[in-house]
């Protein structure tokens, strides 16, 4: 079956789920020659876009530039393809409208985007109707803008406990009731319910496992069956930084790297 994924343009991407494929069609009329040209730059790219996702590979250069020695991983191999193919060659990059590539950072995050709606739309899926726990984590990204981390954790058909990430939300602020906002918000755009919740684990700070004010109160006011439970990551964390703060040569070296990455931070903002 289809569906569709809207952008802000004139024109949508559709998936189709059955060749895992992606075509972008315009409204506007096309001769059949251009939109076959345009149907194969789009194919092509969203190939590439499929291996590096799987791979965990960049896809941006730091040097796109027509001068530049290696102009990034998508570029680079999109023009591979064009010489091992013929008939992608001849409408790719220099041979393709300027405005009409299919190379941009926009269409590769639109292409990126389409297939993390249909990785999701599996996850949900899978979990059906069954109950399920939340994983919640909180902090800035290398821009400096707050985001909250979201993992279902449940078990699946076969009795297996399956942990899922189904997105980051940027949160205007860290506080409790902005995160619990940003959760409901999350969960309305997959027909999830708080109701089906059964376990929530998070840090020890205030805003999250507060006794009254914290997250995790928000959520049991609505769910009394969502137990909470301190995250074992956040608690091995916390082993690690004390025994590493009774070890001198540990607690320098870190605090040296703690060091370098303000300035990196500082010198990006620059």
């Amino acid at each position: 079956m289809d569906f569709v994924v809207r952008t802000n343009e004139r024109d949508w991407l559709v998936i189709l789920a059955s060749t895992k494929t992606i075509y972008r069609f315009c409204l506007s009329k096309e001769k059949k020659k251009n939109s076959d040209e345009y149907r194969i730059r789009l194919s092509t790219s969203v190939i590439l876009a499929k291996a590096f996702l799987n791979g965990a590979i960049a896809f941006r250069g730091h040097d796109e530039s027509e001068t530049s020695i290696y102009k990034g991983h998508f570029l680079e191999f999109l023009r591979l393809l064009g010489e091992l193919n013929e008939s992608i060659g001849k409408v790719i990059l220099g041979n393709a409208p300027g405005n009409n590539q299919m190379t941009s950072p926009k269409i590769q995050k639109d292409i990126c985007n389409c297939f993390t709606q249909e990785v999701l739309k599996r996850i949900i899926e899978e979990l059906g109707d069954d109950v399920f726990s939340i994983l919640v984590d909180e902090s800035q990204d290398i821009s400096t803008k707050e985001q909250m981390a979201v993992v279902l954790r449940y078990v699946d058909k076969y009795g297996v406990v399956i942990e899922r990430f189904i997105g980051h939300v940027h949160v205007m602020e860290t506080s409790a009731a902005c995160l619990k906002s940003a959760i409901d918000e999350l969960f309305s755009q997959y027909n999830l319910s708080l109701a089906r919740v059964r376990g929530q684990g998070y840090d020890g700070a205030s805003n999250m496992a507060g006794e009254f004010n914290g997250l995790k109160a928000l959520v049991l006011n609505d769910n009394s069956s969502a137990y909470y439970i301190h995250c074992f990551a956040h608690q091995l964390q916390l082993v690690i930084v004390a025994l590493a703060n009774k070890h001198d040569d540990i607690f320098f070296f870190f605090d040296k790297v703690s060091t370098f990455q303000m300035w990196f931070v500082y010198l990006a903002n620059e």
